[in-house]
């Protein structure tokens, strides 16, 4: 009888501990959360509605931020932002959906790891350093101009390859288009090959599978990659910087200037404003796809 109370009583011990130690577990990842995350976003907000005393702020609840923001000309900036952030998230879906499908469709896994792996190599460089050799490769005396001329292409170096849109956009492109290879590849290697088998015995051509079965269903990676790619473009500030030259104006490097002067509530108003849309984003993100059920495919790929 002891020896069964005290059977009893190490397993109930166990389970407390267990229970204990899988909240101290959950505490670590919410702290971290809180911290950095919570916590200076709580500030951002709260110092948006401060005003500026000199080379200082000082606690005021007061709009003045928001509507110097939303009432003058950095308004343009938001949208032109959105435009440009949502220009660039079009053009990189459009380039990385196509290696997504090949890499999960036609390859075998052995080298679908190793090119997702050498699709992180140029993040092990500085994004500063990346945009400078997209400076360098883009200017008039670089090498994409001297071929262009080499295979009289062009009668003389093109101005616009560099400080414009277009150079804006090769920056952005190659910043982020590879971080939205990995959700789509994610949700097209976890489509269920029956189904598309299916729909080849029951006679539908390969572009009729390819739109009612295969493209639906890697939806959630589509729109996880929309996120990442306009999320990111929306608040890049190096790029517009370094590729767009002086005057070119996005969101990220519109901040920086206003940090700049020492407009501490007008950075914060214009941060809070860049963290609301990515929020958004998010927020829809979680409502409309089954999150669990996505994540459950990376432990499948990782197991």
């Amino acid at each position: 009888m002891g020896t069964v109370q005290g059977s009893t009583q190490q397993i109930t011990l166990s389970r407390r501990l267990s229970g204990i130690a899988r909240y101290v577990l959950l505490a670590i990842p919410l702290l971290f959360l809180a911290v950095f995350f919570l916590l200076p976003l709580g500030l951002t907000i709260l110092v948006g509605f401060f005003e500026r005393a000199g080379f200082w702020i000082r606690p005021a609840f007061t709009l003045a931020a928001y509507q110097a923001f939303l009432g003058g000309p950095r308004l343009f900036v938001l949208q032109r932002s959105l435009f440009v952030a949502a220009e660039v998230t079009v053009l990189a879906l459009a380039l990385a959906y196509p290696m997504a499908y090949f890499l999960s469709m036609h390859v075998r896994p052995q080298v679908t790891r190793t090119v997702l792996l050498l699709f992180t190599v140029p993040f092990v460089v500085n994004y500063v350093i990346r945009n400078f050799s997209w400076a360098y490769l883009l200017s008039r005396t670089g090498p994409v101009n001297r071929l262009l001329e080499a295979l009289h292409l062009t009668a003389g170096s093109l101005d616009w390859l560099l400080y414009s849109d277009f150079s804006v956009l090769v920056g952005l492109i190659s910043s982020y288009m590879p971080f939205m290879i990995y959700p789509l590849w994610l949700a097209l290697a976890g489509v269920d090959r029956r189904l598309i088998e299916a729909s080849w015995v029951l006679g539908a051509p390969p572009l009729l599978t390819f739109l009612r079965v295969t493209l639906p269903l890697s939806i959630p990676g589509i729109f996880t990659a929309l996120i990442f790619g306009f999320v990111g473009s929306f608040g890049e500030s190096a790029v517009p910087i370094i590729l767009g030259g002086v005057g070119y104006q996005l969101m990220g490097n519109t901040i920086t200037s206003a940090l700049d002067v020492l407009n501490y509530p007008l950075a914060a108003a214009m941060s809070s404003i860049v963290v609301v849309v990515m929020l958004l984003f998010l927020a829809a993100w979680y409502l409309l796809f089954d999150v669990p059920a996505f994540l459950g495919k990376i432990v499948r790929w990782r197991v």
